[in-house]
């Protein structure tokens, strides 16, 4: 089976996706921030998931915004780690231009620069045992726009360029890099979402439609978390990983959309041809197709 490194297992896709992997056979290192503190109670609760049913879940302190954290958690694992899941994430909703410079950057760190982070400290001994996969977690709102989403679409927009330049480089390496696209689901993610501070007061001069717009798309999630027939699920993300982890090298696609996909899925039909298209137009056929054997 497999050794796998999960980012963000406090809540959410990681925290299922790392008792599903584990129950398995697969070994999981389970990272999160402040594993003995903050997140004492779900780290505690994965620990006893792990004994109850003979699976191996190994919990690990990774703070993905901290450049010694990731570095710190790669030397813990002491060697190569077969896949790695990038899911730790935070999504900042609101008006634009009320988000200050600095909480725009906040979110960009968590969401982009420590997908980064992460990469750089387990990659080199990736890339050493020539095989491996990474799976970015993105959203559909990395190939679509909303109001009151812009500084979220900015960090998932640069996730989707981010994973894209990075599979053709590594293309060669035989390290497969993937990302998943899921719409809205029932996870704590929008429980949590930091609003602006707005200490200067910039949404109080948009009009008031604005406002009420924004009252109504909350209560629009709401709803659709509340309502059966729409797949909301966590599980169906976690399904996805799993089947990106046993398909072969060489044959996964690069994006795969789960959920209320807001139409993302003919999108993506169409650059699944014309990526690979446009880099052998250029010249650079050594990096369309991964590495195998």
């Amino acid at each position: 089976m497999k050794t796998i490194l999960i980012t963000g297992c406090s809540t959410g896709f990681g925290y299922q996706a790392a008792q599903i992997l584990a129950a398995r056979g697969d070994t999981v290192y389970a990272t999160m921030r402040d594993p003995d503190g903050k997140n004492r109670g779900p780290a505690n609760e994965l620990r006893a998931f792990a004994q109850a049913n003979n699976a191996d879940i190994r919990i690990l302190d990774l703070d993905v915004t901290s450049d010694e954290s990731a570095n710190a958690a790669a030397e813990a694992v002491s060697g190569a780690v077969d896949v790695i899941i990038n899911n730790a994430g935070q999504m900042y909703i609101g008006l634009g231009e009320a988000f200050s410079a600095e909480e725009l950057a906040c979110q960009l760190d968590v969401n982009v620069v420590g997908i980064h982070r992460v990469n750089r400290a387990f990659l080199p001994a990736m890339r050493a045992q020539g095989k491996g996969l990474m799976i970015n977690v993105s959203s559909v709102a990395g190939r679509m726009a909303v109001p009151f989403f812009a500084i979220y679409h900015a960090s998932k927009w640069a996730v989707e360029g981010y994973s894209l330049g990075l599979r053709r480089e590594l293309a060669c390496t035989g390290v497969d890099v993937v990302v998943v696209e899921p719409g809205p689901f029932s996870t704590e993610l929008f429980g949590q979402s930091p609003q602006p501070a707005d200490e200067d007061g910039r949404a109080q001069s948009y009009p008031q439609a604005a406002m009420d717009t924004f009252e109504n798309m909350n209560a629009a999630f709401a709803g659709m978390f509340e309502d059966p027939d729409v797949p909301t699920d966590p599980i169906e993300v976690v399904d996805r990983f799993v089947e990106l982890i046993d398909m072969a090298p060489g044959t996964r696609p690069f994006r795969s959309v789960l959920g209320v996909d807001l139409g993302i899925a003919d999108r993506n039909a169409s650059d699944e041809a014309h990526d690979p298209a446009f880099l052998e137009a250029m010249g650079l056929t050594d990096f369309v197709k991964l590495k195998t054997g």
